[in-house]
């Protein structure tokens, strides 16, 4: 779809599904979907998984949308978060699932072969980044904390970024500066 749906929006839908309102759910689907399915697809690297991934994480908007607080994150960062929760949930259960059956082969392949794929340890300390990286967004102020969010998760530039929010072009690239300095300096307290 190429309508992007503006956090105001997004928010005004959430708290919309938060009273059990379908039609919004539906709404806010078609509008965050395609988005969200690429990240869930670049996590589990299976359409059909990815599909399931999408499908669980609507499900917990639904249930969690009326706890949602559009001051500690943007709405669509917090969707993505729920989507590569659910994506690593589901990798891990994929890995439990098989690991009694094939437990020799792996062994054996992994002495012998190195593989391109993340192993259930690579997966568990991305998770402990990611929420290391949502506290550390949770400590930006709310505008560096937005045009940060939009550029990674819009891939907006700078110049779409000023546009949008109706701000000045350097007034912008001063907020990302900053708020990439502040995460930087935020996260080598996690390392």
């Amino acid at each position: 779809m190429n309508h992007i749906a503006t956090d105001d929006q997004l928010h005004t839908l959430i708290n919309q599904i938060g009273l059990g309102d379908e039609a919004a759910m539906k709404r806010l689907y078609d509008l965050t979907s395609p988005r969200l399915y690429g990240l869930a697809l670049r996590v589990v690297r299976k359409p059909e998984w990815a599909e399931d991934v999408l499908q669980e994480a609507y499900l917990s908007v639904w249930r969690s949308a009326i706890d949602f607080r559009n001051t500690l994150s943007p709405p669509l960062a917090w969707m993505g978060l729920i989507v590569r929760s659910r994506a690593l949930d589901l990798l891990r259960r994929r890995a439990t699932d098989r690991s009694h059956l094939t437990q020799e082969l792996d062994e054996f392949l992994e002495e012998t072969l190195e593989g391109p794929s993340p192993n259930p340890q690579d997966i568990q300390q991305n998770s402990q980044v990611a929420k290391a990286l949502h506290q550390c967004l949770s400590g930006l102020e709310h505008k560096q904390r937005e045009v940060v969010s939009l550029a990674y998760l819009r891939d907006l530039s700078h110049s779409e970024l000023a546009q949008q929010l109706s701000l000045p072009l350097g007034t912008v690239k001063t907020w990302i500066r900053r708020g990439l300095d502040q995460l930087r300096h935020c996260m080598t307290r996690f390392a």
